[in-house]
């Protein structure tokens, strides 16, 4: 039986929005910062779907006031799939993503039941549901509720896997570091290498489960209102612009959500305490991270550890797992790095005066806490739509720079030198200094769209006043697309 967490009698009445993440946390926290954007500037009653493993920290970042909980029981029995797994962060390789992803989609019946049950005592507007759980949309939209898809990357991304997807650019090349051409309009100087691609998009012809499901997670999606970002409109305008004209269903850009986190008060850490003695020092910081899902050999790790001890640079690295030899690597750096064994909150991090650089996985949201922070990127991708994102950062927007690997490509092995010499670069060299100017102007343009009158509040804002208190839904859809 799915459980519920009520919200006070004084929110029954307003219009209510349907927030439904996938269970990950790359996907859940920018869905929770909308959640209280939402609810703070627009007056809004919440429900948020999750299943019981979930509940704890969502329920930690979002007070009773801004939000009810609606508990879906997750299934059990999956095959392939270890029990009391909720979440991608718990599993034990991300070979096992695609039992995940079906199990997920077992959990249709029950919520449906519980829409049903929301219908008929409240007044839902829309629900946002991330693309991940495509089916969602199908079974809210028979129910009449309007529905928006959340992707969990940027614009450029976006339009940048459609066009690998259904234009299949790369089906004539012969290798997987040939580059290909993502054709034309603003992608026109844009090349990857299939190397750079996951499963299924790596291969021009795929078949199997994930394209199956990609395929029906695409037709499923196509049918919603909108797309949700959490971007915004300035920094990727040619990407919006070109799908928004082209595509469909619309971009709405309303990031970054990062920015709409509530501010908060974190007791003093080791890290925390370490970060203020580098400002007392004036030595600036690298910290690095690459997540909670990326797999990395030991032998990369003790390469990167070889790296960032020649480099001579300070640095904070958050290392998820133990590695065995890192012991004597910790003694030996102790004076200027820290490596950290456990969770951190990164924003905080990246808005510490020390941290000036930022070497990461590319993420999207590492890429915008890092804008938002105005710290440039070292970017090392590992997997999913990552390379895309770097190429972003690097050759795009100038806010970072790249790793390679051997024989000076993409993916594959880091040499401990390539760290040695990027991170140097990064932090004392010219390209690192021109990338802090440029994520700098980032930094700016990102709080400006998020402010009053800015171009994320005006979409956010535009949204909501026409599905929570505006007439002519239709006509005002598409003229909002404009301003996102």
């Amino acid at each position: 039986m799915a459980s519920t967490t009520s919200p006070p009698p004084s929110a029954r009445h307003q219009p209510k929005v349907l927030i439904f993440p996938f269970m990950s946390k790359g996907h859940t926290i920018p869905l929770i910062h909308l959640a209280h954007l939402l609810h703070a500037h627009h007056n809004l009653s919440i429900t948020f779907f999750t299943t019981p493993l979930n509940t704890p920290s969502i329920r930690a970042s979002l007070s009773a006031s801004q939000a009810e909980l609606v508990e879906l029981p997750f299934p059990t029995d999956v095959d392939g799939l270890p029990p009391r797994i909720e979440s991608t962060d718990n599993l034990p390789s991300m070979s096992l993503f695609f039992p995940f992803l079906h199990a997920t989609r077992l959990l249709k019946p029950h919520f449906e039941r519980e829409l049903a049950r929301l219908l008929a005592r409240a007044d839902v507007r829309f629900i946002v549901a991330d693309s991940f759980l495509g089916w969602a949309q199908t079974s809210a939209s028979a129910l009449g509720v309007p529905g928006f898809a959340f992707y969990g990357m940027g614009n450029f991304a976006t339009l940048a896997s459609r066009v690998v997807a259904v234009d299949r650019p790369h089906a004539s090349v012969t290798s997987n570091d040939e580059p290909f051409s993502l054709g034309g309009g603003p992608l026109a100087d844009v090349t990857l290498t299939k190397s750079e691609l996951s499963p299924p998009f790596h291969d021009p012809d795929p078949v199997g489960p994930l394209k199956a499901f990609v395929v029906r997670s695409g037709l499923e999606v196509s049918s919603c209102r909108g797309v949700i970002v959490n971007s915004f409109y300035g920094l990727e305008p040619r990407y919006v612009d070109h799908w928004n004209e082209r595509f469909g269903p619309p971009l709405y850009n309303v990031g970054p959500l990062c920015l709409a986190r509530p501010a908060r008060q974190s007791a003093p850490t080791e890290w925390s305490g370490w970060l203020d003695m580098k400002r007392e020092q004036n030595r600036p910081v690298l910290y690095v991270s690459f997540g909670t899902q990326a797999e990395v050999s030991e032998t990369q790790l003790s390469a990167l550890a070889a790296g960032l001890e020649n480099s001579g640079v300070d640095f904070m690295w958050v290392v998820r797992r133990p590695v065995p030899g890192l012991a004597g690597f910790e003694a030996r750096v102790r004076e200027r790095g820290l490596v950290v064994h456990e969770w951190v909150d990164q924003v905080s991090v990246l808005g510490h005066e020390s941290v000036r650089g930022f070497m990461s996985h590319c993420g999207w949201n590492s890429v915008m806490e890092s804008v938002c922070a105005r710290v440039p990127l070292l970017a090392w991708p590992m997997m999913a739509e990552q390379f895309m994102n770097a190429r972003l950062v690097v050759d795009e927007l100038g806010i970072g720079l790249g790793v390679r690997a051997r024989d000076g490509k993409r993916r594959g092995f880091v040499e401990a030198e390539e760290v040695e010499r990027m991170v140097r670069e990064l932090m004392v060299g010219e390209k690192g200094r021109v990338a802090a100017e440029r994520v700098e102007e980032a930094g700016r343009a990102a709080r400006g769209a998020m402010e009053e009158g800015g171009s994320s509040e005006r979409c956010l804002g535009g949204l909501v006043g026409l599905f929570c208190g505006g007439d002519g839904l239709e006509n005002g859809l598409g003229s909002l697309v404009t301003d996102c």
